[in-house]
């Protein structure tokens, strides 16, 4: 912790005492070799984000990875963090032995569960928030969709477009694996520690020096008792999509994507002999008639807007 996080939390529990300024504190941890020299970085500056609105807690939740790791046992462990990108909220941080969908939809379920749904969920593009079918849809991401929760993917190779997120994960580092546990359970009860810490004790001075837990709030959307079938407005053609993925579409069979086996999408006309393709108000991309091809959305930056 640094000087301010640390004077933060003395006055939050004894508030009677009179502590020292900021600068002071500071040279006081410097002097007790507490303060570890800080390597200046040159970055470049990020880009603008439109993506969707921050401005309250619940518009926008981030998820992630923190880079996998071995555990004294030999096994590697991934923790998977989920956090609010408004208040810096940190619902979960799991660690897994495995990143599939099987393994890490559980525990989604669970902190919508308990907190409520964001608007928007932003994600890298790997496994298994996104995937290579069309619109990068996956099996997660579907999910997220039937909730109503519209997901949000940086472009490759910039995490500063996650960059709240990730900043937590260099703290979570810090404070969690150097070393890691000897087990999964073992890291597990580090992990759970931190949250506590995390979002309770350590003030932020984004937040106006205060704790993450101190400005959120539940969300007003509840998770579902169960989900509703996905239904379109009269500007489109429905059609459900085959076991193989296939749709019949003006007399010929057209590959759509595996993972949307079984739903119903949506075709409205935007051009002549051109037809945005969607699920829900996913848009997964353009068919063109002419060559009976779909050419995939990406969903980065400003495609979304």
């Amino acid at each position: 912790w640094g000087p301010k996080k640390v004077i933060d939390r003395l006055r939050a529990t004894e508030p009677a005492t009179r502590w020292p300024a900021d600068s002071t504190a500071g040279e006081i941890l410097k002097r007790a070799g507490l303060v570890k020299p800080r390597v200046t970085r040159r970055r470049v500056a990020p880009d603008s984000q439109p993506f969707g609105d921050c401005r309250q807690a619940n518009q926008s939740w981030s998820a992630d990875f923190k880079g996998d790791f071995r555990l004294g046992d030999g096994r590697r462990c991934y923790p998977l963090t989920i956090s609010d990108n408004h208040s810096r909220f940190l619902f979960q941080c799991r660690g897994l032995h495995r990143t599939g969908n099987a393994a890490v939809q559980p525990w989604f379920e669970w902190v919508f569960r308990e907190y409520g749904l964001p608007q928007a969920m932003r994600t890298d593009n790997g496994a298994p928030f996104a995937s290579l079918a069309v619109g990068g849809i996956s099996a997660l991401s579907k999910w997220w969709i039937q909730l109503g929760i519209r997901p949000e993917r940086i472009r490759p190779g910039t995490p500063s477009q996650n960059g709240r997120h990730e900043r937590m994960h260099r703290t979570l580092k810090e404070a969690t694996l150097e070393p890691p546990a000897a087990s999964l359970a073992a890291q597990q009860r580090q992990f759970d520690a931190f949250i506590d810490e995390y979002n309770w004790e350590r003030s932020h001075e984004a937040l106006g020096r205060k704790t993450p837990g101190s400005l959120h709030r539940h969300s007003s959307r509840p998770y579902p008792s169960r989900i509703l079938p996905v239904e379109y407005d009269s500007a489109f053609t429905v059609r459900r999509v085959r076991h193989n993925g296939e749709i019949r579409w003006q007399g010929q069979l057209l590959y759509v994507s595996g993972v949307l086996a079984k739903e119903r999408i949506g075709l409205k006309p935007v051009d002549e002999g051109q037809w945005e393709v969607c699920y829900s108000f996913h848009k997964l991309g353009i068919l063109d008639n002419r060559t009976g091809k779909i050419t995939p959305a990406k969903h980065w930056h400003s495609s979304d807007k």
